[in-house]
C-alpha cells in the first residue's frame, strides 16, 4: 500500500425535497393549547357559527401556536379567540351567506374593519384587531391556497389601507410619587425579610398550642403548604379561638414564616421596576439563574423579552451589594423562595403561597398593585388615589435617568436606538417642564451672547485702573483708547470694527448703526448715553407714524434692549445728566435711521 494520500472527490448530497405541510386535522372546536409562555389555554369555539369556517380558524390558531409559529404567549392566544368571537358575530349579522373559507371575500374583511371604526375603536387598536383576522387567513392560505378567493388573496397583502398612526406613550409618575412608592416598597420588603427570619409567636407559653402548631409546621415542611380542611390545622384553629387568640390571618401567618406570600409581590415588583427599569413582562419571567458575571459592584441580569423577535435573550448591568441594590435583592429572593421551589416545577424566581397552595409566576396584578398603593395612602400629584401601573413605573425609571443624565442621549439611550429612546421615553408630558426650561436657558444664552458690554461709571473707572480686567472683551492695550472715544461708532465704542460677527473677518462691519446694540463687540459707557437717548426718542416718535407691525419689525427689539437692559445699568442721576446733555447739544441721527 502506497503512503501517498489518494486524490479526494468532492462530497455530493442528494437533493432534499421538503414535504408539503399537511393541514391540521382539527375537527373539534374545544381543545387545549400548550403555549410556549404562560401555560395551557382552553380554547372553546363551540358557539361559533358557521361551523366549517370556525374549524378552519381553529386549525389555523393551532398551527400559529405550535413550535415555530407566530404566537408564543397564552395571553395572545386568548386575544385571538376574543377577536374571532367579534368577527363571527359580525358575520352572523352582516354576512349570513358566508358558510366557509371559500365564501369569504375582501369586502368582508373591509366590512369588519368599518364596523370596528363605527364602534369607536381607535386606529391603532383597529390595526391590531384586524391584523389577527388577516394573520389567520394567511395561515389558512398557506395550507389550502385553492380555498382563498382571488380578491381575498390580494386583500391579505395588507392589514388596513389607512395608517395606524402614532401611539401616545404612557407618561411617567412625578419624582414626588416615585419617592413615595420607593419608600413604601422598601419598608414592605424589609418587613417581609424580617418576618421570614423571625419567630414571632403569640402562643409560645401554651404547650398544647405549641404541639398543635408543630404538627401543622411539619406538614408545611413536608409538602410545602397546608390546606384549610386538614385536621391538624382545624385543631390549631379551634385551640386559638377558645383562647381568644387572633385567627383571621392564621393561614397566612403560618406560611409567611416559610414562604413569600402573594401580598408581598406588589412591593417587590414596584421596587425592582423602579431600580432596574425592566419591562413588566420581563420582570415577571425572571428565573432563579438570572444573575451572572459579577464584576466590581455590578452583576449581569439576564431576562427574556419575548416580543424582541430574534433577540429574545437580553441582559443588563445592575448594581450589586446589599438588599438595597437590585442584585442583592434578587439574591435574597432566591434564598427565601428555595423552599417553595422544591415543591414547584420549573425555575421561576417568583415562588410564593396563595389561595391554599404554592404558586409560581406572576399573573395579572393590576388590581393588587392599586390596592397596595391605597393601603399605603399613596396619592398622585392631584391628591387622588394613585392608579398604579408597572408600565408607568418603567417610564418613571427612564424619566429619572433622563433627568440625571441631563438629557444626554448617548448615556440615556440604554438598550434602545436614539430614535426610540427619544420618542418613547424622553418625549413625555412629565418631562415637558425640563425641556421648556432648557429652551428658555438656550434663549437666555443667545440673548447674553448678543448683548453689548455695558459699563456704568464705577465699572468704567475700575477698568481704567486695571485694564487687564477687559481681557474677555478686548486686549488690555486697547482699553484706554476705547474708553477715551478713539474707537467710537454712533451708539457705542467698538472693540472689533474689523472682526464683526456679522461680516467676514478683516472686513468692516456692515450693520446699521443700531446693530451695535445687538453686538458682543460693543462697549457702552456713560459717554454714549446722550446718543442712545436721542435714538430712543427717535424710535418712540416713529411709533406714532409707522404701522405697529412695521415699527415692531424695525425698532421693536432695539427699543426693548435700550429700555430693559441698557438704561437700568445706569443710575437715575447719570441718565438725567445724559438727557440734559442730549437736549443742549441737539444730537442728530445718521440718515439711515430714516430709511
Amino acid at each position: 500500500m502506497s503512503k501517498r494520500p489518494r486524490k479526494g472527490r468532492p462530497v455530493a448530497f442528494a437533493p432534499i425535497t421538503p414535504e408539503r405541510p399537511q393541514p391540521d386535522p382539527v375537527h373539534g372546536l374545544k381543545f387545549t393549547i400548550e403555549a410556549r409562555h404562560g401555560g395551557t389555554v382552553l380554547v372553546d369555539m363551540t358557539g361559533f357559527d358557521p361551523r366549517p369556517l370556525a374549524i378552519a380558524f381553529a386549525g389555523a390558531l393551532r398551527r400559529m401556536s405550535a413550535l415555530g409559529g407566530s404566537i408564543g404567549a397564552a395571553s395572545v392566544i386568548r386575544q385571538y379567540v376574543q377577536v374571532y368571537r367579534h368577527f363571527f358575530a359580525w358575520l352572523g349579522n352582516d354576512a349570513p351567506m358566508v358558510a366557509g373559507v371559500s365564501d369569504l371575500r375582501a369586502v368582508h374583511v373591509d366590512g369588519f374593519a368599518s364596523a370596528l371604526e363605527r364602534r369607536g375603536m381607535g386606529s391603532i387598536h383597529r390595526h391590531i384587531t384586524l391584523g389577527k383576522i388577516v394573520n389567520t387567513l394567511r395561515t389558512i392560505e398557506e395550507d389550502r391556497p385553492d380555498r382563498i378567493a382571488p380578491d381575498l388573496h390580494e386583500r391579505l397583502r395588507y392589514t388596513l389601507a389607512t395608517p395606524a398612526g402614532r401611539s401616545t406613550p404612557r407618561d411617567a409618575y412625578s419624582p414626588f410619587v416615585a419617592r413615595a412608592l420607593r419608600d413604601a416598597a422598601r419598608a414592605d420588603v424589609e418587613a417581609m425579610f424580617r418576618r421570614i427570619a423571625a419567630d414571632d409567636r403569640t402562643d409560645k407559653g401554651d404547650p398544647a398550642i405549641t404541639a398543635a402548631r408543630a404538627a401543622v409546621e411539619a406538614i408545611i415542611a413536608q409538602q410545602g403548604f397546608i390546606v384549610a380542611d386538614q385536621p391538624e390545622l382545624q385543631r390549631l384553629y379551634l385551640m386559638r379561638m377558645r383562647r381568644k387568640l387572633p385567627t383571621a390571618t392564621l393561614i397566612s401567618d403560618l406560611h409567611g414564616q416559610y414562604h413569600m406570600l402573594a401580598h408581598d409581590l406588589p412591593a417587590l415588583l414596584v421596587l425592582l421596576t423602579l431600580e432596574t427599569g425592566l419591562e413588566p413582562e420581563c420582570l415577571k419571567t425572571l428565573a432563579m439563574d438570572c444573575l451572572t458575571s459579577t464584576h466590581v459592584g455590578t452583576v449581569e441580569l439576564r431576562y427574556l423579552k419575548r416580543r424582541a423577535r430574534g433577540t429574545e435573550h437580553k441582559s443588563m448591568r445592575v448594581r450589586d451589594g446589599g438588599s438595597g441594590t437590585p442584585g442583592g435583592l434578587i439574591r435574597r429572593l432566591i434564598d427565601i423562595t428555595a423552599a417553595a421551589r422544591q415543591h414547584l416545577p420549573g425555575n421561576c424566581l417568583w415562588a410564593y403561597h396563595n389561595n391554599g397552595g404554592l404558586r409560581a409566576g406572576v399573573a395579572d396584578f393590576t388590581y393588587q398593585l392599586s390596592a397596595w398603593a391605597r393601603r399605603h395612602g399613596i396619592v398622585d400629584d392631584d391628591g387622588k388615589a394613585l392608579h398604579l401601573l408597572l408600565s408607568r413605573l418603567r417610564k418613571t425609571h427612564k424619566a429619572l435617568w433622563y433627568i440625571k443624565t441631563n438629557g444626554h442621549m448617548v448615556r440615556f439611550a440604554v438598550g434602545h436606538t436614539h430614535e426610540v429612546a427619544a420618542r418613547h421615553y424622553a418625549d413625555l408630558p412629565s418631562l415637558r417642564p425640563l425641556h421648556e426650561a432648557a429652551i428658555a436657558d438656550a434663549f437666555r444664552d443667545a440673548v447674553a451672547a448678543s448683548m453689548p458690554t455695558v459699563l456704568p461709571p464705577a465699572v468704567e473707572q475700575a477698568l481704567r485702573e486695571a485694564p487687564e480686567q477687559g481681557t474677555p472683551v478686548m486686549p488690555p492695550e486697547t482699553v484706554g483708547p476705547l474708553l477715551d472715544g478713539k474707537q467710537d461708532v454712533w451708539l457705542a465704542a467698538c472693540a472689533g470694527f474689523h472682526s464683526s460677527p456679522f461680516a467676514k473677518a478683516g472686513s468692516p462691519c456692515a450693520q446699521p448703526f443700531w446693530g451695535c446694540l445687538d453686538c458682543p463687540n460693543a462697549v457702552i459707557t456713560a459717554r454714549k448715553l446722550p446718543a442712545i437717548l436721542a435714538f430712543l426718542t427717535f424710535t418712540e416718535a416713529q411709533r406714532r407714524s409707522l404701522p405697529a407691525n412695521d415699527w415692531a419689525a424695525k425698532f421693536g427689539r432695539v427699543h426693548a434692549r435700550i429700555t430693559a437692559q441698557i438704561l437700568p445699568a445706569f443710575s437715575d442721576a447719570v441718565i438725567a445728566d445724559a438727557r440734559r446733555q442730549m437736549e443742549s447739544e441737539r444730537l442728530y441721527l445718521p440718515p439711515e435711521a430714516y430709511a
